[in-house]
């Protein structure tokens, strides 16, 4: 099976550097496999401990670093307790543990000058964010959130984001580490029901499936694909979100479609977190000509104002 698909290999050449997030679980060992299996020789294995399972996160990072040696490739790695971290900036784990995983593959990056690195998502991931931000109530943004090839600026860092496995199911991963005996970490918190995406996984989706009689996995990937593609075009007609303010009168003029849209690109580009809709929506609010406030409170004790015709944050 050609697991990293021909657009990949023409667009992401195997003899440059590159960064490969490696957690030790099943899908980043299976992709570091591939990924070594195709020729890609400069590979730089990233792992961040995070400080969430004790003795069992410690074995995890010795595991990728004997992984990254039997590769013969270059390791990375770093340590993070993201429990401080979620309840400094009252965030969730998960939103903790993703951002400070992706502050640490911007500072490897910046000390090893490069700018993409393979991250082991798949198609089982991008249904089950798509449930998950669609119970949310997300627009389309929030939809496509998972998207093949995606560039997120992190700091003065601006990565591309690769991820192969997008199209590939976990069974079919299963079978690739059965095929080639690749030995992995397994995480015993992916059987715990409390975090959401587990009852997506365990619980609602085999519930829906039984439902309805059918599988709905192919027919959720297809809306989110489309969706990302859709989103893709949508945001290259935005105009650029890196000046630090809002001219009011132009925002106003657009759709309120654009509005929101592009309200979300410069919230986004300001690195605020947990930006749904109800934030963009008091954002919004500050466009009207008789608007009560002129202020509205973001999360983690930012602010956005307007004043002067001019809406910024502080």
């Amino acid at each position: 099976m050609n697991w990293i698909q021909t657009s990949f290999l023409r667009s992401f050449l195997p003899d440059a550097r590159y960064l490969v997030g490696v957690s030790g679980g099943r899908d980043s060992v299976a992709l570091l496999h591939s990924l070594v299996e195709r020729g890609y020789e400069q590979l730089i294995v990233c792992h961040l401990n995070h400080q969430l399972r004790g003795r069992s996160s410690d074995a995890d990072a010795r595991f990728v670093k004997k992984l990254a040696a039997k590769c013969d490739v270059d390791l990375e790695m770093g340590s993070t307790n993201v429990c401080a971290l979620a309840a400094k900036h009252k965030m969730s784990i998960e939103v903790a543990a993703r951002e400070a995983r992706y502050k640490f593959f911007a500072q490897v990056a910046r000390q090893r000058r490069t700018q993409t690195i393979f991250l082991a998502h798949h198609a089982d991931d991008l249904i089950e964010t798509f449930l998950i931000n669609l119970f949310r109530g997300a627009g389309a943004s929030g939809l496509s959130a998972i998207r093949e090839i995606s560039n997120r600026r992190i700091g003065d860092v601006d990565l591309t984001i690769v991820r192969p496995f997008l199209g590939r199911w976990r069974d079919e991963i299963d079978r690739y580490v059965r095929k080639h005996g690749l030995k992995f970490r397994e995480d015993a918190s992916n059987k715990n029901l409390a975090p959401l995406r587990n009852r997506i996984r365990r619980r609602i989706i085999p519930y829906l499936e039984k439902t309805l009689g059918r599988n709905i996995r192919q027919s959720i990937w297809r809306a989110a694909t489309i969706a990302a593609e859709e989103e893709n075009w949508i945001e290259d007609q935005l105009p650029d979100a890196t000046d630090a303010d809002l001219a009011v009168a132009k925002l106003r003029d657009l759709p309120v479609a654009l509005q929101r849209r592009e309200i979300l690109k410069w919230l986004r580009a300001r690195k605020i977190a947990n930006v749904g809709f109800d934030v963009v929506e008091d954002v919004r609010s500050l466009l009207g000509h008789d608007a009560p406030v002129a202020k509205v409170n973001l999360p983690q004790d930012r602010h956005v104002r307007r004043r002067a015709g001019k809406i910024f944050i502080e």
